[in-house]
């Protein structure tokens, strides 16, 4: 488990599921357009975070401060607290 450190948040971001069924042929590579914003959930923050963050909180964050950390075969998400844009209860 990766504990976080210098204001970073370790998050979760939940996957979207489903795929539409479409009569309209996509090419393969084609990605649709992302809003700048996701909901995040919460797993982890340091002690330094510039409020309190609680475990499985959700969070709204810019989607591209998003860092992606890989060890070994585990991928953690992690991201600045200056990156949270607001919680949802």
């Amino acid at each position: 488990m990766l504990y976080p450190v210098n204001r970073y948040i370790l998050i979760d971001i939940p996957t979207e599921s489903g795929e539409n069924e479409s009569a309209i042929v996509l090419p393969d590579d084609y990605k649709p357009a992302e809003s700048r914003f996701v909901e995040v959930v919460a797993l982890g923050a340091a002690w330094d975070v510039r409020f309190e963050v609680e475990e499985d909180a959700r969070l709204v964050v810019d989607r591209s401060m998003i860092e992606e950390i890989s060890i070994g075969d585990t991928i953690y998400n992690v991201i600045l607290d200056n990156y949270v844009v607001g919680m949802i209860e």
